[in-house]
This record gives structure tokens, C-alpha cells and sequence, in this order.
């Protein structure tokens, strides 16, 4: 939802560095792997460390490469199958990475076992929720339905993170990560739906 709504301000606050970098002959994939890379780095260095709020920062840098990755394909007229295995590839690695990192801090020197064991809890139910759809679509369905689509979990995550290192109480850090995973057993049971309905669908016209 988030992303659908907000594409096109970002095109347009991010289109005039994605053209910068094309005419420097940098690549897509070369953007993708570098915020991927930087994302990973804040995650599972900054976090571990306790410093939630520059991590929180450093990661979010990154995190708009996903953006301008796909403004540069679009500009360059490349969007490819390719490019499109890689993103949502190391999408993956990158939110695994997020979450890990919280939930080192949390069950390490945060000390806070409810937080880490929810931050986990996401990291595998956000998991499902790509797989769902991977899935489906490998299948010949379609399966772009749920509440906790990845645009909505980066922001909650990192927004309330970042707040948590200026000193929120970590319970609302809990709060958060609890209702996102609830979100996304919600996206997973309706992703499951929707796939169910349309074999059956197939079925009777078969």
C-alpha cells in the first residue's frame, strides 16, 4: 500500500540522482548490491552495538537505493527479469539482516528477551510473506493481496528502532513488533486464501 501511493514522489525526488548516476555509467545491479550491502552493514554492526539510532540512520541511506535502482532501470529502459530476481533477492538478505540485528542487541546486551524474540518472529513471519507470493506466482497465480506488504514493515521497524536509541521506552519497540507480526501472519493467511480460491477456481474450469 504504502509503496503503491508513494512511488511517484519519490520518482521524482529521487529521478535526478538516478540519471547523475546513469550518465556515470553506473549500473542498477551495481546500486542494488552496494544499498544492500550498506543495509546489512547497519544492521548487523550499529545494532549489535547499541547504537539503534545511527544505525537507524545509516540503514535508512541504504535503504533508498531499492528506490533508485528501479527509477534507473525504468529511465534506461533495462527492467529485466534479471534485475528483478536480484532485487527481490537481496530484499531478503537485507530485511533478515534488520531484524537480526535487533534481536542481537535485544537478547545480548539490550537485554530485553520479549523484544529480540519479536524482532525473530518477524524476520521469519516477513520471510512467508515473500515466499507466499514467490510462490504463487511460480505457480501461475497471483498473490499481491495482505496488510504487511515490505515497504510498511521497513518503515515501522526502522522508524520506532530509531526512536527506541533517542530513548523511547522499548515497549513501545515491542508493541510494534508484536503488531507486525501479526500483520504479516494476517498477509500470509490471506496471501494462502487468495491461492486457494484461484486453484479452485482453475480446478472447476479444467
Amino acid at each position: 500500500m504504502l509503496n503503491k501511493y508513494a512511488r511517484r514522489f519519490f520518482t521524482s525526488l529521487f529521478g535526478p540522482l538516478a540519471r547523475l548516476l546513469l550518465k556515470w555509467g553506473v549500473s542498477p545491479d551495481a546500486v542494488t548490491v552496494v544499498g544492500t550491502l550498506g543495509v546489512v552493514a547497519g544492521a548487523l554492526v550499529f545494532y549489535p552495538m547499541g547504537e539503534l539510532f545511527w544505525g537507524t540512520v545509516f540503514i535508512t541511506v541504504f535503504v533508498f537505493s531499492d528506490l533508485v535502482d528501479g527509477i534507473m532501470a525504468r529511465i534506461k529502459g533495462t527492467g529485466s527479469t534479471w534485475g528483478s530476481f536480484l532485487d527481490s533477492t537481496l530484499d531478503r538478505i537485507a530485511d533478515g539482516a534488520l531484524f537480526a540485528g535487533v534481536a542481537i542487541w535485544f537478547f545480548g546486551r539490550g537485554d530485553n528477551t520479549p523484544v529480540a524474540i519479536a524482532a525473530l518472529a518477524c524476520l521469519v513471519l516477513g520471510m512467508l510473506v515473500s515466499y507466499a507470493r514467490a510462490k504463487a506466482e511460480s505457480l501461475g497465480f497471483t498473490a499481491n493481496v495482505g496488510i504487511a506488504e515490505r515497504a510498511e514493515r521497513l518503515v515501522s521497524v526502522l522508524v520506532v528502532t530509531g526512536l527506541t536509541g533517542l530513548g523511547l521506552p522499548e515497549v513501545f519497540l515491542l508493541v510494534v513488533l508484536v503488531l507486525l507480526a501479526l500483520a504479516s501472519t494476517a498477509t500470509v493467511i490471506q496471501r494462502v486464501a487468495a491461492v486457494h480460491k484461484q486453484a479452485m477456481a482453475a480446478s472447476e474450469t479444467s
